[in-house]
């Protein structure tokens, strides 16, 4: 067996140090949920912090949050699918947008629904994923201030998430102008200005995020503690929310090279050896986990001498040395894991969720 754990003491440590943060610098901000891919069982604990807003990118997530309390505002921060806009906006307070036909439509269904949808409308800045482009923008506010149902919460705009470009102060004070820009013209208030992801928490706490952008979205930063500009841990925060567990199914001292005629393994990769001494030996340990279920690449086991050697659709091999920490069959072994680790786990019904 193998389970995902989730250490709720490391969550709720995460989400107080975000929390004071933000205030301290007078932002707003709302938890990205799509990691979670709607699981109740943590979703409820993220519920428990009592965030301003969750964020997700998957109606049946947001279908989740909304069964679990009703009463917390949510929103959908891809642009929406047409053909769901009317269950879309049951479970989405809010929904960041790029194309006027479905801000239309959510138009529509809103005022039959009686009631008021926010939107954020989403700029390009560069990534070249969602936005409107730059020299369009104030054509498109003009159109969406004339709609009824719909109202403009924010403007909105994402970086690194396709083509690594990273935020800069120029970038966000560009985003900040564009705003002053809308208001002026329109004369209406925008309330939120949101380029703040987890990539651009590390500006934030460097005090180099203008006063102008004033709302965050952090999914990745608040599970995993991480600086996703150079990877590295954010001082004061924890790393260890997520855990692996895997169980031990084999122990046994093997020669460290292969031997025989090297073709491809089921993964479709030929391996070469470089092979000095085929007397050498090292203990191998089997673990009940595989890359049906996570990409070697993404676990790291949290003793740093172990080395992973591969693993084929339902077990990975572990190269433990002389085995100094006395593994045996049944054992559960630790790992560390990235972002995509944990989405894919948590994207697998054979792996077990646990709280801790």
């Amino acid at each position: 067996m193998a389970y995902l754990k989730l250490n709720i003491r490391a969550l709720k440590h995460n989400f107080g140090f975000l929390q004071e943060r933000f205030k301290s610098h007078g932002k707003d901000w709302g938890v990205v949920t799509k990691l979670l891919c709607g699981n109740k069982l943590f979703l409820e604990e993220v519920i428990k912090l009592y965030p301003d807003c969750i964020f997700d990118s998957r109606l049946s997530n947001l279908e989740m949050v909304k069964k679990i309390n009703p009463k917390i505002k949510t929103g959908y921060i891809k642009p929406p699918p047409q053909r769901s806009i009317e269950k879309l906006i049951d479970v989405a307070d809010i929904t960041f947008n790029t194309q006027f036909e479905t801000i239309e439509m959510i138009n529509r269904y809103a005022k039959k629904a009686g009631r008021i949808h926010q939107i954020v409308i989403m700029i390009e800045m560069g990534d070249l994923r969602e936005g409107v482009m730059r020299e369009d923008f104030v054509d498109f506010y003009a159109r969406v201030f004339d709609l009824e149902a719909v109202e403009v919460m924010g403007i909105g705009a994402n970086l690194n998430c396709l083509n690594g470009i990273m935020p800069s102060h120029d970038k966000l004070i560009q985003l900040s102008l564009y705003e002053q820009l809308i208001e002026a013209k329109f004369n209406k208030k925008i309330p939120w200005v949101s380029l703040g992801t987890s990539v651009t928490l590390p500006l934030l706490l460097k005090n180099l995020v203008p006063e102008g952008v004033n709302h965050f979205r952090i999914g990745e930063s608040l599970f995993f503690g991480n600086d996703l500009i150079d990877e590295s841990p954010l001082e004061g925060m924890k790393q260890d929310v997520f855990m692996l567990y895997a169980e031990v199914l084999e122990v046994m001292e093997k020669p460290t090279n292969p031997t025989g005629y090297v073709g491809s393994n089921v993964a479709g990769e030929t391996r070469t050896f470089e092979i000095e001494d085929y007397s050498e030996t090292s203990v191998r340990v089997l673990v009940d986990i595989g890359i049906l279920d996570i990409e070697i690449k993404s676990i790291k086991p949290l003793y740093e001498e172990y080395h992973l050697e591969g693993g084929s659709s339902d077990m990975i091999v572990l190269d433990v040395g002389r085995n100094n920490h006395n593994i045996k069959v049944g054992d559960m072994v630790p790992f560390q894991i990235n972002y995509m680790g944990a989405l894919r786990l948590l994207n697998s019904k054979y792996i077990e969720k646990r709280l801790e």
